[in-house]
């Protein structure tokens, strides 16, 4: 009788263990599938939020370039009703560097493109009725102005840059009717102008191409 009891108390331990077993193993697999809904709320709110950042950011930015495009870029000067014939002879232009008038009957290449030497101010012309945004300097400029300028230039289809001593100012940009002079590359009516003229509403043949032209 005595050996059936401690055989009966030896089961119900054995029981008792394994049930405390089994409720340990439960209460391990209910926190692992909290652990692992509350990760996956977190990642989503994550990916919620940083859409919406990012979303909020390409909104912003969107207004930032529509904001830059309608805004006047403050103290450029502008030309109207330029010619645009072709002609193969050299051009005395009412303006330096040109932004317009009558021009050589082939572009220089504007795509992206950085001459180091100058450049025929007739076929400039031309890239600039194509839509491109003309960087000219002298030497008085700043290595450091040249070199975020040539980095910015070679960036963009549709721009070219090149040394003109005699401009009236060591830094400025040209656009068709279009012209500003700055004091430092970082001037940020530089990436207005960018924004607003390269292939801008002031092209008179916008789509025309910046290849396959000449390129010295």
């Amino acid at each position: 009788m005595a050996s059936a009891d401690k055989q009966n108390t030896a089961t119900a331990a054995r029981r008792a263990k394994l049930e405390e077993a089994r409720r340990q193993e439960r209460a391990r697999e209910r926190r692992s599938r909290i652990i692992t809904l509350t990760v996956g709320v977190l990642v989503v709110a994550g990916l919620v939020a940083g859409g919406g950042y990012l979303m909020n950011a390409a909104d912003e930015q969107d207004k930032a370039g529509a904001a830059a495009k309608s805004s006047p870029v403050e103290g450029e000067k502008s030309w109207d009703e330029l010619t645009q014939n072709h002609v193969e002879k050299k051009v005395d232009y009412p303006m330096n560097p040109p932004v317009g008038g009558d021009h050589d009957p082939v572009w220089m290449n504007c795509d992206g493109d950085v001459y180091t030497a100058a450049i025929p101010k007739e076929n400039a012309v031309h890239s600039l009725e194509h839509g491109a945004v003309w960087v000219t300097y002298t030497s008085e400029a700043s290595p450091a102005d040249v070199k975020k300028l040539t980095e910015r230039v070679s960036a963009t289809p549709y721009s070219l840059m090149s040394p003109v001593e005699d401009q009236a100012a060591p830094l400025m940009l040209s656009a068709w009717g279009k012209q500003l002079t700055v004091k430092s590359a970082s001037d940020a009516r530089v990436a207005q102008f960018f924004t607003k003229y390269v292939q801008g509403p002031q092209t008179p043949e916008p789509g025309a191409a910046c290849t396959g032209g000449i390129d010295k």
